[in-house]
């Protein structure tokens, strides 16, 4: 790497990807080339980055020439074949699908909480964390690096972001069919007003709640809850910690909230757990009840940190706590995450020049 890096940008006319182009417009200019890779029938658009139209083009080896880094936001598939042949090529690839996460030569990274991880990359692949993960471990990570973490029961609400565009546009268009209706009022009558217009949900999400997301797994656990239990036991290091997780589908555009029952060593405190969250980085702390302030997905939704409210000690045991949290998972839970690992990876070969 001489001079400033090239980056390139994989999958950039995707959801997470057009995110991935803002947040790289918004933050300090590191890089020197942003090139933007997409499949074949995307490439000839233009899109701005820093200010400047860019030209997309096709996904091919060569398109990853001169490449210092790479951020891959594309599907399982399409990932798994290409981000392999970037590494190749001498890319760093910080890859936002599933397809390494849990590959032990793929380190899986929160620079929050295991920046060191990302250090170590036998395959010239670091992972980034799905998005309901990403939504609360930086906050967990703060708690257990002080009081020792033992396990996690979480129920996660997941936006229809989530499920990328088909899903927002899904949301949207069951909006306007049930705006100005009664529906909701008599069993099943949303779902025949929706028909089999779906989209990538089993069931209606408008005016209601679908308590499935992702595939599915053993014993009736889906592919999202599986991901927050390994994810959340890979990047603290606990092989062995014990997870739950629930994962409901809401009716909200973009943001992923979760309630956190989080059990720890040994006794704690509201107040030490509190003065954590509120120094910790990447969180804000935002839990006065009693004034109506806690995080909801209208409020944190286009922001970076893990908001965290409804701060309790559990009333059965002294070592455990509860907690609300909400996080865009776009930004933070995909864009954000990925672009933060390419700039401390970047940080990282600069100073190995010196």
């Amino acid at each position: 790497m001489t001079g400033r890096p090239t980056l390139a940008v994989v999958g950039a006319t995707g959801v997470v990807g057009s995110v991935m182009l803002q947040i790289l417009s918004q933050h300090a200019d590191i890089w020197g080339e942003i090139r933007l890779i997409a499949s074949p029938r995307s490439a000839g658009r233009k899109l701005a980055v820093r200010g400047e139209e860019v030209e997309v083009v096709a996904l091919t080896e060569e398109a990853f020439d001169g490449v210092d880094i790479a951020m891959f936001d594309t599907p399982d598939d399409i990932a798994a074949r290409w981000a392999p042949v970037a590494a190749s090529r001498g890319v760093v690839v910080v890859d936002n699908s599933a397809a390494f996460r849990m590959d032990p030569d793929v380190p899986l990274v929160v620079p929050e909480v295991n920046p060191h991880a990302a250090r170590v990359r036998p395959r010239g692949i670091v992972a980034n964390p799905n998005c309901t993960t990403l939504s609360m471990i930086v906050a967990i990570g703060a708690l257990h690096a002080e009081f020792g973490l033992r396990e996690l029961i979480v129920s996660a609400f997941q936006a229809a972001s989530g499920a990328g565009r088909a899903g927002v546009d899904t949301l949207r268009a069951q909006i306007a069919m049930v705006a100005g209706t009664e529906l909701g009022t008599a069993p099943g009558d949303i779902r025949r007003a929706v028909g089999d217009r779906t989209g990538p949900f089993p069931e209606p999400v408008a005016l209601n709640l679908v308590p499935w997301a992702g595939e599915v797994r053993e014993e009736g656990w889906s592919s999202e809850e599986m991901k927050v239990r390994d994810e959340s036991r890979k990047i603290l290091g606990l092989p062995d910690l014990k997870v739950t997780a629930t994962c409901v589908r809401v009716p909200v555009v973009t943001t992923h909230s979760a309630t956190v029952h989080a059990r720890f060593q040994d006794e704690v405190t509201v107040d030490r757990a509190r003065e954590i969250l509120a120094t910790a980085p990447g969180v804000v702390l935002f839990d006065d009840p009693g004034a109506g302030e806690f995080p909801t997905p209208a409020d944190v939704v286009g922001t970076d940190p893990t908001w965290v409210g409804r701060v309790r000690r559990n009333l059965d045991d002294p070592a455990a706590l509860e907690l609300f949290v909400c996080g865009d998972n776009l930004r933070k839970g995909a864009a954000l995450n990925a672009t933060q690992l390419a700039e401390l990876i970047a940080a990282d070969r600069l100073r190995s020049r010196f």
